[in-house]
């Protein structure tokens, strides 16, 4: 029986590498490309052994500007964030709690409707409303995603919270609004930094919207990317180290609220 059972931790153990691997090969593959000439890039048999540069860094800081891109991504991904949780934590709890059935109704089909849709009237829009490149055109767009998917998040973890808990704030002389702020909030904190990085995340990858409604002023990292590719030529290694700059920081995010998120779903789980 323990030879059985040490045999098949031996097997899963090599399946989980090799899942692992499939799933973080395309990334290996940017990171070592960054730091690769674009011969080098080319050539299969300098994949892992070759000699390292940091021109295409220096290129991507030096020549395009990227820290402005990436200000702009960050302004906009915390702004659509934020807007999102301020209007979607109410709604999401009113929707739970009273039963809003039509509000409900309404949030999903704007969240099944493809954003594609909204682009041109958003345009139009923010054309004659002289918004077109400002944070503000951006931000309101990518709310239209962010927001109800917040708010289709929060609902589930809303109604597994225990109404016994909000009765003891009321009998003890809080507000509906008081028992929201200082009860609900705080005990959904795993919900809540769970839809709020998936949104965050949205917001830093999205491009439909930032092509169209995005200048000079406000381009962010996704359109950036194209300052790399040509009619002729694409360089590939300032495309990879400017992929990693992208990436880097949704890793970073990922890695500090997991156990958050590991919370919040195990707590999801427990309340089902």
């Amino acid at each position: 029986m323990k030879k059985e059972r040490r045999v098949k931790e031996i097997v899963l153990g090599i399946l989980t590498f090799i899942v692992i691997l499939s799933f973080s090969f395309p990334f290996i593959w940017m990171l070592l490309a960054s730091f690769k000439t674009q011969a080098q890039i080319m050539s299969t048999s300098q994949f892992f052994f070759f000699t390292p540069t940091g021109k295409n860094y220096s290129k991507v800081f030096g020549e395009y500007q990227f820290l402005k891109f990436i200000w702009n991504s960050f302004i906009v991904a915390v702004g659509s964030t934020v807007g999102s949780l301020i209007l979607g934590l109410p709604a999401a709890y009113a929707i739970a709690r009273y039963r809003l059935q039509g509000l409900g109704l309404i949030i999903l089909v704007a969240r099944i409707i493809p954003g594609i849709t909204f682009l041109i009237p958003w345009f139009i829009i923010f054309s004659g409303l002289g918004l077109v490149d400002t944070y503000t055109a951006l931000i309101l767009s990518h709310m239209l995603v962010g927001l109800p998917f917040i708010i289709w998040v929060m609902i589930s973890f809303f109604e597994g919270l225990p109404h016994e808990i909000e009765e003891a704030g009321l009998i003890d002389g809080c507000t509906r609004n008081q028992v929201f702020r200082r009860i609900i909030l705080p005990i959904s904190g795993p919900g809540v930094i769970t839809s709020s990085l998936l949104s965050f995340i949205f917001s830093w990858n999205n491009f439909m919207f930032s092509i169209i409604l995005a200048g000079d002023k406000t381009k962010t990292l996704p359109i950036a990317v194209f300052n790399f590719m040509s009619y002729s030529e694409i360089n590939w290694g300032a495309l990879m180290a400017a992929a990693c700059m992208i990436t880097l920081p949704v890793l970073i995010i990922a890695l500090l609220a997991q156990r958050y998120i590991v919370s919040g779903l195990a707590a999801g789980a427990v309340k089902g």
